[in-house]
């Protein structure tokens, strides 16, 4: 056979461009994991008979799997390449909603939920890091784009997946779709890889980066470890979990707050499409919620990622006061929600960007993983934010247990020998260290298996601070971190590792012929 035509299929399937492609159909696959959630809500709770904050324990649980795996998930990926994991979540993936059909208990919903909330988090981190390494002179946008099949993916499935429960039942929606969507991932793992090391694009000199950016990068490679140490990291980590608060409570709330407002089976027409408002909100959702990524993405490379994250926080605190205040209409609720989605979004986007800015390009599926953990903590607020708005009791056992445990860890392995230079013997920093995990593994099973024992009882009744009550929180959080942003990250210099300059220097280019 001649050796050409095998030139240039390998050459074809190298290609960055038709890898990203991939890697965001891999991410359109996993969407409606999470943001298909709100849709099997109303009648999971009437099947299971349960409270509302007790189903939502299920979209925290997922979340924490998703997110908090990410880090180890990301030095597998770096150690094994993408394509072999990526193939593992998707079945992983596909399998946690077979499993989520077929269950009878709480207890089991959580487990399988749990499996599903695995394998889309071998998915997203994998993604996110082959965006950051195949694409260090387009980062925002090609991290937007990436975010973008998460984050609009389940857009034209919202009305087929309703329909089908409607028809059949929400266990028929949950196992047929798991096939499907499992099976998406799985033939797109087939054409993912991984770039070789020391990789750069030839069109790297002449990249279209914006002086604010240019400034802003560095040519160190950190290691999570040593990216753990500097507060650069901690202070996006706390603007990452503010809005990622936010923006979860309006993801896995939007369906409840619609019937409660009474809007979610009125109508809406608009162009040549009519669909109930809840169905049409959930679309619009997913379409702007994919397009803000690349579009905030494009526009940090251009203007600086700390400028972008305060414009668009501030947009979606906005956003999220239009919406509550005018819920109660139809129209409203639909087009409010929309924009709700598009101020949020963007931190999947900006955060994967600004730490591959920070802290290199080596090690960036892990480092992002650590980062992205942060949409995990945010994840325990969600449930809480159910019991708030009806008024019940909620059970804080596993929050003060993921809480205490996450301080201890992070104050013995971080904020003791770095920030606060305290040298803590080797033997403490192991117990405090263990102790901690101990309480965060305990605290996350816990969650799972509620009738768990603990020496402690934490149950409290809520006060009903209604919809309202509960968006103003959000409000504020978003707020707080549009000022973190712009006063504080904005301010803070680029970290340097072993005197390496700020500013990215250009290498030599190693991309091959077939480079764009």
């Amino acid at each position: 056979m001649d050796a050409r035509p095998i030139e240039r299929r390998a050459g074809l399937l190298e290609n960055r461009w038709l890898i990203l492609f991939f890697s965001v159909l891999s991410m359109v696959a996993v969407a409606n994991f999470q943001y298909g959630w709100t849709l099997f809500v109303p009648p999971l709770q009437k099947h299971l008979r349960a409270e509302q904050a007790a189903v939502q324990v299920t979209f925290t649980v997922f979340v924490l799997l998703e997110t908090w795996l990410v880090p180890f998930e990301g030095w597998l990926v770096d150690k094994f390449g993408p394509r072999l994991l990526v193939m593992a979540g998707g079945v992983l993936a596909g399998l946690g909603w077979v499993l989520s059909g077929r269950a009878e208990s709480l207890t089991t919903l959580y487990l399988s939920y749990a499996i599903a909330g695995i394998g889309a988090g071998v998915v997203y981190g994998t993604a996110i890091g082959s965006a950051l390494k195949w694409f260090p002179d387009h980062r925002g946008l090609a991290a937007g784009l990436t975010a973008a099949g998460f984050g609009a993916g389940s857009a034209l499935t919202v009305a087929p997946i309703a329909n089908m429960i409607n028809s059949a039942g929400y266990q028929a929606a949950f196992i047929q779709w798991g096939v499907i969507q499992g099976a998406v991932v799985v033939l797109a793992a087939l054409f993912l890889k991984a770039p070789p090391a020391g990789w750069l694009p030839q069109s790297w000199k002449n990249a279209p980066r914006g002086e604010e950016v240019k400034k802003r990068q560095t040519t160190a490679e950190f290691s999570s470890g040593e990216m753990a140490s500097t507060s650069q990291f901690w202070v996006m980590y706390g603007v990452m979990t503010l809005v990622a608060t936010g923006g979860l409570m309006a993801t896995a709330q939007l369906n409840p707050m619609a019937v409660d407002f009474k809007v979610d089976k009125v109508p809406i027409t608009f162009l040549w499409l009519t669909l109930p408002a809840l169905q049409f909100a959930l679309s619009a959702d997913r379409v702007l919620n994919g397009i803000c990524r690349p579009v905030w993405g494009w526009i940090s490379d251009h203007i600086g990622r700390e400028k972008t994250m305060a414009i668009a926080f501030t947009l979606e605190a906005i956003a999220i006061f239009l919406l509550i205040k005018f819920a109660a209409n139809p129209k409203a609720f639909v087009v409010f929600s929309a924009f709700t989605f598009f101020g949020w979004g963007e931190i999947y986007s900006l955060m994967p960007a600004i730490c591959g800015d920070f802290f290199g390009r080596k090690h960036a599926t892990q480092n992002y993983g650590f980062l992205y953990t942060a949409k995990g903590t945010a994840s325990v607020f969600v449930p809480i934010g159910s019991a708030l708005a009806a008024g019940k009791a909620f059970d804080f056992r596993a929050d003060l247990l993921l809480l205490i445990g996450g301080a201890l860890a992070f104050f013995s392995h971080f904020l003791a020998p770095t920030l606060l230079r305290i040298e803590l013997r080797r033997k403490t920093h192991d117990i405090l260290f263990g102790i901690g995990l101990a309480m965060v593994a305990y605290g996350i099973v816990l969650t799972v298996l509620p009738g768990l024992w603990t020496p402690f009882s934490a149950k409290l009744t809520l006060p009903k601070i209604g919809w309202p009550g509960v968006f103003a929180i959000a409000i504020v959080f978003d707020l707080t971190a549009a000022a973190m942003a712009f006063f504080v990250l904005r301010k803070m210099k680029v970290p340097v590792q072993g005197g390496a300059p700020a500013g990215m220097v250009a290498q030599p280019a190693m991309a091959s012929a077939h480079e764009p």
